[in-house]
């Protein structure tokens, strides 16, 4: 840990702990330590670790081909496209290495797709985007997300980017023209605090990227293939994009990124106008077959939406008997509970991790849990007892620190 400190660039604030193996749903650190992890690497460990489906394809494949660029056919891409396609509702796939590069492909496609439009009409190449949004950390991702602190220390960036206030119907037909291409925004804001999109705001989305022909893309790569209890999250809605951006859960924790759109999108696209080494290698597209075929094998995507009822009323339940709680949003097992103070959240990471339970914070005051898909309501069970735990010790601690800065205010 120490030469980590020493030699890596400081883009992380780490906890202090060396992990070293995972089973199940539990990792363990180099003493031999066990944690619950109800983050499962952001959400990348859908399946947990160690799962035997995993480990045999990756060890098969890795012996036949690894690599082989995209200058050539290999087995695996085609029949991930085929099953991605018809999950997705869509007729394309690109592979690339992760989420950001998704996004930026679903932006270059918007850009081009509206081009092939023009037919000498003015040019679309707005970009409409939300408030609090992520989309990740590349240029064009950043232009996209709506929050100034990951953007202010890198302007300027991408032109031709204005932002909608989330859920906000009257502020996006405000600002929706047919100067816009494109249209992008998260069903589920997951960095955001887990903050879910109104149908009514989706199904204006929806109309008035028909109406001007900009492009509606979802960005689905925290809330896609099954945590939400649907393979999409949009699919909770009924209303369907123009491109969805993928990549956490899909090759089970190595590199792997898509973008799956329309046919009469896809083809503004020409060789030589995007690409990636390595997106889409055989050894990930081997791995990602692996892991859908383990959804639908073992019902994952179901056992997501029931696991998630379970622990929504369990957090409900919480939140009756803890001031601290001050909303819980639960989509499947994409579950954000917010509490009334950001140094609280920090506090009970914390010692939720000293408890052996993994979560995180994110907005400053909200709890984010991302379990694997194979917990059981044991694990559900474990982690509300030590949340319990935690909030009690901390609220009772916060209330004794009142009463004595209110004794000392007296006394002075």
């Amino acid at each position: 840990m120490k030469r980590e400190a020493a030699l890596l660039l400081p883009t992380y604030d780490r906890y202090k702990v060396l992990l070293r193996k995972g089973k199940g749903v539990y990792v363990y650190d180099a003493s031999g330590r066990k944690y619950l992890d109800f983050l499962s690497g952001i959400g990348v460990n859908a399946l947990g670790y160690g799962h035997p489906a995993i480990a045999k394809v990756m060890a098969r494949q890795s012996e036949l081909l690894v690599h082989s660029s995209n200058l050539f056919f290999h087995e695996y891409q085609g029949e991930l496209a085929e099953r991605l396609t018809r999950l997705s509702g869509m007729d394309r796939a690109f592979f690339c290495n992760s989420g950001t590069e998704a996004w930026e492909c679903a932006l270059k496609l918007a850009r081009a797709y509206a081009r092939t439009r023009r037919n000498g009409s003015k040019p679309s190449w707005r970009v409409l985007a939300m408030d609090n949004s992520f989309h990740g950390r590349t240029f064009g991702s950043l232009a996209t997300t709506g929050q100034a602190k990951y953007r202010d220390p890198f302007m300027p960036l991408m032109p031709g980017v204005e932002f909608v206030h989330y859920n906000d119907v009257d502020d996006l037909r405000k600002k929706f023209d047919s100067s816009v291409c494109a249209i992008g925004l998260e069903v589920v804001q997951g960095e955001g605090g887990i903050r879910l999109v109104d149908k009514q705001f989706l199904q204006t989305a929806r109309t008035l990227a028909n109406k001007y022909h900009a492009l509606l893309i979802f960005d689905e790569i925290q809330s896609g293939l099954g945590r939400t209890g649907k393979m999409f999250a949009y699919q909770h809605y009924g209303i369907s994009p123009d491109v969805v951006t993928i990549a956490k859960p899909l090759a089970a924790g190595l590199p792997l990124g898509a973008v799956l759109t329309k046919e009469a999108v896809s083809r503004s696209f020409h060789p030589g106008m995007h690409g990636t080494t390595f997106g889409g290698g055989p050894l990930a597209c081997a791995v990602a077959i692996a892991f859908l075929q383990t959804l639908e094998r073992e019902k994952l995507v179901e056992h997501a939406h029931k696991m998630g009822n379970y622990l929504r009323e369990q957090l409900e339940s919480l939140q009756e008997r803890h001031k601290a709680i001050t909303d819980v949003r639960v989509l499947g097992l994409m579950v954000g509970v917010e509490l009334n103070s950001g140094e609280l959240a920090k506090t009970v990471v914390k010692k939720m991790m000293e408890r052996g339970v993994i979560i995180n914070r994110t907005h400053e005051n909200v709890l984010r849990f991302l379990p694997p898909y194979v917990i059981g309501k044991a694990h559900v069970d474990e982690v509300i007892e030590k949340l319990d735990l935690v909030l009690a010790e901390e609220e009772g601690q916060i209330n004794t620190k009142a009463q004595g800065k209110a004794r000392r205010s007296i006394a002075s």
